[in-house]
């Protein structure tokens, strides 16, 4: 039995690399079949009458440390300089106004419904509203640079934003000026912890001469993250500082400070890093949809009580989308249909507790939202056609 699940686990990872290898000539982005392959297998276990376990559980823990590589690895290719700061502004309006007036149009919808009060609805749509860094980073690959930097800084920074007002609104019991002040105060505290830890990972990586440095390294990022997490904190922002300081180590080597890390051999320690993260989060992103496939259910997909309800989401989506890119001025095609929805939306939906979900928002809901998103973009992405002249921005 153990043979055969160790087999059953390479052969899967092996094929989710020959999908990722082969995305730039297919144009498919590999996450779409690897939840048809999850199902597959899931469909093959049945039909063989092999007895699985519940693997729903595992589901969080890969999602969560998925989610901590992906934006890890997303930081630590952004460059930060002043010739970034437009991309970065535009990104951050195109992240968070969207995710704003989606959240707003669906949790009034709720409440006008009667399905419950607008701070319980905006908790249950909030998760829908955030675009996945898992799904869009990985999927634009074969863009232009300057699309993947920007959907690489709107995919992180929606994360963060989305994780950050879910967050918010779901640990503070009533909403006013003192609880804004308070989870401000926090997320203030969060920013300098970030970069007093981020110095101190900096200097371990330059200062250990071990033999096996950067697995301890990551460890300490994920715990690090999740004691934040424990205590509510906007965790995601210290990953993302994490990141953007040890990829932009040449932009910040005159530093006198900076200078005592020793960035001429941290540079090098750094780029073996940046490849271990680069590596684990393909097995991380793959194992996740691979079992996320799994754990489908057709009854879900196929559900037509909530088919219609996702389908008119995902065009509200596109159509908002499509707005925010007009008047920022950016290119439409092919950037609105980069916006899927997935490892962030699976792990905020299943954090809801269960006194505040809602029924509307259930899980067949979630997964035809994914499913049809990110089926959107892949058609988006298979007919465009690339255009030097207007690839900027």
């Amino acid at each position: 039995m153990t043979s055969a699940i160790i087999i059953t686990i390479c052969v899967l990872v092996l094929i989710a690399y020959l999908f990722d290898i082969s995305a730039a000539k297919t144009k498919i982005p590999s996450v779409i079949l690897l939840l048809v392959v999850g199902w597959s297998v899931k469909k093959m276990a049945q039909f063989l009458n092999i007895q699985v376990p519940d693997l729903a559980p595992i589901l969080p823990i890969l999602g969560t440390i998925g989610l901590i590589l992906i934006v890890l690895e997303g930081s630590l290719e952004l460059e930060l300089n002043k010739s970034k700061l437009g991309v970065v502004k535009k990104s951050f309006v195109i992240a968070l106004i969207p995710m704003l007036v989606l959240g707003g149009l669906l949790a009034g919808a709720l409440v006008m419904s009667g399905e419950a009060s607008f701070k319980t609805s905006l908790i249950n749509v909030l998760p829908i509203c955030i675009i996945s860094s898992a799904i869009a980073i990985p999927s634009v690959r074969n863009l232009s640079n300057k699309y993947r930097e920007f959907i690489t800084y709107e995919s992180s920074i929606s994360d963060i934003i989305g994780v950050v007002l879910f967050n918010f609104f779901l640990f503070n019991t009533h909403i006013g000026l003192s609880s804004v002040l308070a989870f401000s105060a926090e997320f203030v505290l969060l920013i300098v912890i970030s970069f007093v830890a981020t110095a101190a990972l900096a200097f371990l990586l330059s200062k250990i001469k071990h033999h096996v440095k950067f697995i301890p390294i990551i460890l300490l990022i994920l715990l690090i993250y999740n004691v934040a997490k424990v205590y509510h904190l906007s965790a995601l922002v210290f990953i993302m500082i994490v990141g953007l300081f040890l990829g932009n180590l040449d932009e910040l080597k005159h530093n006198k400070y900076i200078q005592l890390l020793q960035p001429e051999i941290l540079k090098n320690e750094i780029h073996k890093f940046t490849e271990l993260v680069v590596e684990s989060t393909f097995l991380i992103r793959s194992l996740f949809f691979l079992l996320f496939g799994f754990l489908i259910k057709t009854d879900d997909i196929l559900n037509t009580e909530t088919l219609l309800w996702s389908v008119a989401i995902v065009a509200v989506i596109l159509v908002i989308r499509a707005i925010q890119l007009y008047i920022s001025k950016l290119p439409i095609f092919p950037l609105v249909f980069i916006a899927p929805r997935g490892l962030i939306t699976v792990l905020l939906f299943l954090s809801i507790p269960a006194s505040q979900q809602i029924q509307f928002v259930n899980s067949s809901l979630i997964i035809q939202i994914i499913v049809i998103s990110a089926l959107v973009m892949m058609f988006g992405l298979l007919f465009y056609k690339p255009n030097n002249k207007v690839e900027a921005v």
